[in-house]
């Protein structure tokens, strides 16, 4: 029973950890692949982290004042993201759940 609850505790805290890392990257990979291509760029790759980053750009978009360039606006939201993998650490270790190295 003390390997289920371990296992438990290590995906409560990475699978959070890992989605919030991803979504992160991509904004990033978005922000620098923005430098090489158009807006209406129809290149595959564009159009994927455009459609897995705009549902939290739109998050991020109502409170940033709206005369940031859009750039701006995914590299607040790396940032942003940032910040809440770090309070996920937080929160996780001031209830002593993070996961021990073995």
């Amino acid at each position: 029973m003390e390997s289920s609850t371990s296992i438990l505790s290590i995906l409560a805290f990475h699978i959070p950890n890992f989605a919030l890392a991803a979504l992160m990257y991509t904004l990033l990979g978005r922000a620098l692949l923005s430098l090489f291509l158009d807006p209406g760029s129809s290149n595959y790759i564009w159009r994927f982290f455009c459609r897995i980053t705009d549902p939290f750009v739109n998050v991020i978009a109502i409170v940033t004042p709206k005369a940031v360039a859009p750039v701006v606006l995914w590299l607040f939201g790396v940032v942003w993201l940032f910040w809440l993998r770090v309070a996920l650490l937080y929160i996780f270790l001031f209830f002593g759940l993070v996961p021990k190295a073995s």
